[in-house]
């Protein structure tokens, strides 16, 4: 960035953060919290908490466990912190500054592209969907997206080691995270030695390894199936991009399938 664009673009930015944060802060005054999955949470990390370091006991109201241990530690954090799950108030402030983070990292990213005026920043905060789900649901998709996000910050500089190191924390927070993989194996690649890339894989997975490491050695199979299950069906009652199949659709077979093989398809077309 260079010059009268980088000062707009900066003050662009700063504006844009402390009118989202005034508006953020209404909605939790305003707006009633949302339960949706945050008691569940709070029991599956009670139970481990508890002692229990098999998957499969480890359950709350809306069924078992089936993020990786990064979700259980830092859920375990917030179990302490908000009195054990029962200050959602407290809850919601934190998943603020989270959002928040999210949004100033966001930014910079949108900063170091230096592709299109200021002002676009300004769509980063118009989504309804996402205040709510930072602030009035407390998903952990904000945590996963919070480390990637800056995991993608650090690719922009280049620093891709450390960059590998946030980005399999994200993973360890929700699996889904592993949809960006295909792309970070391809800028790998493009952007170091095999024998780079070979050891930024390699920091990925012992982490992975590092942090399953109390369930890995007592109850393996049990945590691999339910944090990393990738044959699990999605409830219908849940999704907003998908509303206009019907039920029987949407859990279906063939529908997986079909979007599977779309995926894959795109990840070659990029590769190639």
């Amino acid at each position: 960035l260079g010059g009268v664009h980088a000062a707009v673009s900066l003050l662009a930015a700063v504006a844009i953060l402390l009118g989202d944060a005034v508006l953020s802060a209404l909605i939790i005054w305003k707006v009633p919290y949302t339960e949706i999955d945050w008691v569940a949470y709070m029991q599956e990390v009670a139970g481990y908490l508890g002692g229990t370091t098999d998957y499969s006991q480890l359950r709350g109201d809306t069924g078992p466990l089936v993020y990786p241990a990064g979700f259980v530690y830092v859920y375990s954090g917030l179990y302490y912190a908000t009195d054990q799950g029962e200050n959602i108030a407290r809850a919601q402030w934190i998943f603020y500054g989270v959002y928040l983070a999210v949004l100033f990292i966001v930014m910079m990213i949108y900063r170091r592209s230096c592709k299109g005026p200021p002002v676009i920043l300004a769509l980063l905060v118009m989504s309804k969907r996402i205040h709510s789900i930072f602030v009035l649901r407390l998903f952990n998709d904000c945590i996963a997206v919070l480390l990637l996000y800056a995991a993608v910050y650090l690719f922009c500089q280049l620093r891709w080691r450390m960059g590998c190191v946030l980005y399999s924390l994200a993973v360890s927070i929700k699996m889904n995270i592993l949809l960006f993989a295909p792309g970070l194996l391809l800028l790998l690649l493009q952007g170091n030695s095999i024998a780079e890339t070979a050891l930024c894989l390699f920091i990925c997975g012992s982490i992975q390894l590092a942090l399953g490491l109390p369930f890995l050695t007592t109850y393996p199979l049990e945590y691999l199936k339910g944090a990393f299950d990738l044959g699990r069906v999605f409830m219908f009652k849940w999704t907003v991009n998908w509303k206009f199949l019907s039920p029987e659709v949407f859990v279906s077979k063939e529908l997986a399938l079909c979007l599977l093989a779309a995926t894959i398809f795109t990840w070659v077309a990029f590769f190639f």
